[in-house]
């Protein structure tokens, strides 16, 4: 444990991010995995399923939990798998 002021302050600010950061990833990979399941599934939901699952992955790609790049990459995935069933 830190003895500096600052960086006792430092840890609680990184265990507090580091919380949020990974709710937030944890709501991304289930709305995925849930679209991916409604896939498989033939369910009706999809394209509702799709818009839920890109705009997570948008929202992560603004906080900085994932790169532009993996968002795009992975909406077009999306995308190409709903447009397939």
């Amino acid at each position: 444990m830190p003895q500096i002021k600052s960086a006792i302050k430092r840890v609680k600010t990184n265990t507090t991010a580091n919380k949020r950061n990974a709710a937030e990833l944890s709501k991304l990979r289930t709305a995925v995995r849930k679209f991916n399941e409604a896939v498989e599934n033939d369910a009706k939901d999809v394209l509702d399923l799709e818009v839920k699952a890109a705009r997570a992955l948008d929202k992560a790609a603004s906080k900085g939990l994932i790169s532009k790049n993996k968002a795009n990459r992975d909406k077009s995935r999306l995308s190409k798998k709903a447009a397939n069933k």
